[in-house]
């Protein structure tokens, strides 16, 4: 699917979160997240979207993924990535922003990825899937140093499938 990208913060060991949180807060990541997501569709697992402090992300096309037989407010609630793919089709790009499990499914149709490299390893429970370097091609690697509302170094970079 040409219009299918991840977006996700992570750990040098690919961590993505603990308990279902963020390992961390970063403003300018999530600064970083609506620049990158605002007018677009993200797709999310049900878990995610109760670990979202408001409820749905504004300026943009909130779609739940969940087995379970229940309706998200304000959402468009999906029961299989084939259905919230088939949602985002005429999209111009769609992004799946979460947790672990909808990264694992959805990768093999992604063809973009934003990471948020944050340089450090973090107690974790939930883990973004491997970037293979014969899979992924870096476009884009912008570093950011840590500051006095930022605790960590990162990167923002960009991945395209080869």
């Amino acid at each position: 699917m040409e219009n299918l990208s991840m977006i996700a913060a992570i750990g040098i060991n690919y961590e993505l979160g603990y308990q279902n949180q963020l390992l961390c807060h970063l403003p300018i990541d999530l600064k970083h997240f609506k620049e990158i997501t605002s007018g677009h569709a993200v797709i999310m697992g049900d878990r995610t979207w109760e670990s979202l402090p408001k409820r749905p992300l504004p300026n943009r096309r909130n779609i739940v993924v969940t087995l379970d037989d229940v309706e998200f407010p304000d959402c468009e609630t999906v029961h299989s990535i084939e259905d919230a793919m088939d949602l985002v089709k005429d999209e111009d790009e769609a992004f799946v922003m979460g947790g672990a499990t909808m990264y694992r499914l959805f990768m093999p149709f992604a063809r973009k990825l934003y990471i948020t490299r944050i340089m450090s390893d973090f107690t974790a429970d939930v883990f973004f899937p491997t970037i293979k370097d014969d899979e992924w091609s870096l476009v884009d690697d912008v570093y950011v140093r840590k500051d006095e509302k930022n605790m960590y170094n990162l990167f923002f970079q960009i991945l395209i499938r080869k």
